[in-house]
């Protein structure tokens, strides 16, 4: 699958924009150079992604303790419009680096924000980043530096009106008589597909640096250790399952993913003002109209907890800076 669509893909379960009295042929026609977007799901998709990050990069660096930086392909590419991310695409697939799986975001102290600046600086600017080898030294140099690695994920879902927040977990037959929820209960969740599993802690122990990942929804955000994924999946608490999703063009895929119920994440952010949900179209060069919602505004307050394990992993830094 071609990364950019591959970073708008959709579980089929998520794509309710539903537009009716409009035959299939005309919207099969409905182009962004060179690919085609079949409806606005795909459009809001790109919008909340980028929203959401925003949202926990701008959370962080008001801390004044803590400094986040976008580094994945999806955070850095342009956010102003979609084509200009298509288009970054595009040249992420020129150069041969569409297919590296690299973590969203990189977290570094307070005070390592100034070097990480610069360094940024001398590479070209953010969006330079995922054209750069991992073992050129200044992004060595620079990965070594940050605290945590970061996978953003985001839902359409406000997590404190779904319908079994709060719940407690009780002994489930299917888990072996551990604690858990039963099965089919909508609660939040911090998500892992398969497909990312292994590209990911790759990269954790590749650069000795602790992947987390930060699963941002309405009104909450939670955090969830990779390493604390695997155990939940080896311990037979997080069971894997099928989802279907589809790409912008169309064609849908089946893969398992792996929905790790809140109660095992740490609180990571609350919201203090909600996002605006503006309306937006693009337009192509046939004059077709595509409608879809975009998100602006809002803001997000990390939590104590969550500062806590940021924390604990800038001592353990320190710790090590001294022997």
């Amino acid at each position: 699958m071609h990364p950019f669509e591959k970073a708008l893909e959709v579980a089929e379960v998520e794509v309710e924009s539903l537009i009716f009295g409009f035959g299939d042929d005309g919207w099969l026609e409905f182009w962004l150079n060179p690919r085609r977007l079949r409806g606005s799901d795909f459009l809001m998709r790109w919008s909340q992604g980028q929203w959401s990050e925003e949202r926990l990069i701008e959370a962080i660096n008001t801390t004044d303790f803590f400094y986040a930086l976008p580094y994945g392909p999806s955070s850095v590419a342009p956010d102003s419009s979609v084509r200009e991310f298509e288009l970054y695409f595009e040249r992420l697939e020129a150069a041969g680096a569409a297919g590296v799986k690299r973590p969203d975001l990189l977290i570094f102290r307070g005070a390592d924000r100034e070097f990480a600046q610069a360094t940024v600086e001398k590479l070209g600017g953010v969006q330079e980043l995922p054209f750069k080898r991992e073992d050129e030294p200044l992004m060595k140099g620079l990965i070594a530096r940050s605290l945590l690695a970061v996978e953003c994920e985001n839902s359409l879902w406000r997590a404190t009106k779904m319908p079994h927040f709060n719940t407690e977990c009780t002994p489930q037959r299917r888990l072996g008589g551990k604690p858990g929820l039963k099965k089919g209960a909508v609660v939040p969740t911090v998500i892992i597909k398969e497909e990312d599993r292994q590209p990911l802690l790759a990269w954790q122990k590749d650069n000795e640096t602790a992947i987390h990942v930060w699963q941002v929804f309405f009104d909450r955000a939670y955090g969830l250790a990779l390493d604390e994924a695997e155990r939940l999946v080896r311990d037979g608490l997080t069971e894997p399952i099928k989802q279907v999703f589809q790409a912008p063009g169309g064609p849908t895929t089946t893969k398992i993913i792996y929905k790790h119920c809140y109660r095992h994440a740490y609180p990571l952010g609350v919201s203090e003002a909600d996002p605006t949900l503006t309306p937006d179209y693009i337009e192509d060069k046939n004059g077709h109209i595509l409608p879809y919602v975009r998100f602006t505004g809002g803001r997000l307050q990390i939590t104590p907890e969550a500062l806590t394990v940021l924390s604990n992993l800038a001592k353990e830094r320190e710790r090590g800076e001294k022997r």
